[in-house]
């Protein structure tokens, strides 16, 4: 039996939940987020967009691109709460709900509470309820499998409803630009288009064995992407993999002493996390974010677990010992632990909705 897998994605959420909140941002350009120079744009409404302003672009180029820019403080409790209302809806559908962040969401409806017999019905009527009960917008893709139905929703965004049968799959994978693939971000598209990859139907031509060698594991991903493949299933849980957290500094530092200072603070944060959460992992990543918002990784795994300061902090030294930040000042430090030992006793838990600190938009 094909899976009939539905895509919800809110259209511009934090910025139409401000607009339907307060009638005189309707119709113009906002942005959530903070304006001052270390601001970061947290999400935009469409009348922003068209100036090309883009979450988690500087302010300060937002502000440039569209000068009649307004900005708005976020609220995360009242988008929480909208989206708490937005999940009620779903379950009276399914249970198999895999949610992606607090303004999107996988359904699996193969086999739905209410017994209705067509995807595309179900998607229209949570569309309608989102519209009737919460004066918000959502597009919804309707297709056989997660890929797909997430491409199908973005197709004709905003208030989008479009469906992909197994039929037409192929036909619609051809003519899809390479960057409208999921997993397929600036780079590995300028890399796609090196390769003479530029849309579907070109990314086919390629073989596994080509694809792996140009994009490692990922390059399989393609390939079946490609071929309208996608196997993974909606899933209601998940296996924690990883805690971390990040900090976006006040002001862009780059003598060594500032960043050690700044490394132990969220090496705190981490550490408070780990143990909250009764996470322990083997592995430690430090993420450097420089003024120019390029960005490095650089991790380690170890034998011992890594749940202290003792152990957590020395080796994120040792990473940081790795990064070049004399000319290119720091904007941006986060640690996380990954790597559980024994992945098979690391407890179920529950999808955790994306929550984006607003002290991070800063």
């Amino acid at each position: 039996m094909e899976r009939k897998i539905i895509h919800i994605d809110m259209d511009a959420f934090y910025a139409s939940v401000e607009q339907r909140d307060n009638p005189e941002l309707r119709g113009k350009p906002i942005a959530v987020g903070h304006s001052e120079e270390r601001g970061v744009v947290a999400a935009a409404s469409y009348e922003a967009r068209k100036y090309g302003v883009r979450s988690a672009m500087s302010s300060q180029k937002a502000k440039r691109l569209c000068a009649e820019l307004i900005f708005v403080p976020g609220r995360m409790d009242v988008y929480k709460e909208v989206s708490n209302h937005i999940h009620s809806i779903f379950q009276e559908y399914t249970d198999l709900i895999e949610p992606l962040s607090l303004d999107e969401a996988f359904l699996d409806v193969t086999e739905n509470k209410k017994g209705i017999l067509l995807a595309v019905d179900i998607a229209k009527e949570i569309k309608l309820r989102i519209r009737e009960e919460l004066n918000l917008v959502a597009s919804a893709g309707i297709s056989y499998n997660k890929f797909l139905a997430k491409v199908a929703s973005d197709y004709r965004k905003p208030d989008g409803l479009c469906t992909i049968h197994p039929n037409q799959a192929l036909e619609f994978i051809d003519k899809l630009p390479i960057e409208s693939f999921w997993g397929v971000g600036p780079v590995t598209a300028r890399k796609m288009h090196q390769l003479g990859i530029h849309n579907g139907q070109q990314l086919r031509l390629y073989s596994k064995d080509g694809l792996t060698r140009s994009f490692g594991k990922s390059g399989v991903i393609y390939y079946e992407f490609s071929r309208g493949i996608d196997n993974r299933l909606v899933e209601p849980f998940r296996v924690r993999k990883s805690v971390g957290c990040e900090h976006t500094l006040e002001k862009d530092i780059s003598s060594r002493s500032s960043v050690i200072i700044e490394l132990y603070h969220v090496a705190t944060e981490l550490i408070g996390r780990l143990q909250r959460k009764e996470f322990v992992g083997n592995t430690l990543t430090l993420k450097i974010k420089f003024y120019d918002f390029t960005q490095i990784t650089r991790s380690a795994t170890k034998s011992k677990e890594l749940s202290t300061m003792d152990v957590i902090l020395p080796l994120a030294k040792e990473l940081l010992a790795q990064v070049d930040y004399s000319e290119r000042p720091i904007r941006l430090i986060g640690l996380s632990v990954s790597n559980p030992k024994d992945e098979g006793e690391v407890d179920l838990v529950e999808w955790e909705q994306l929550k984006i600190p607003f002290k991070e938009w800063k």
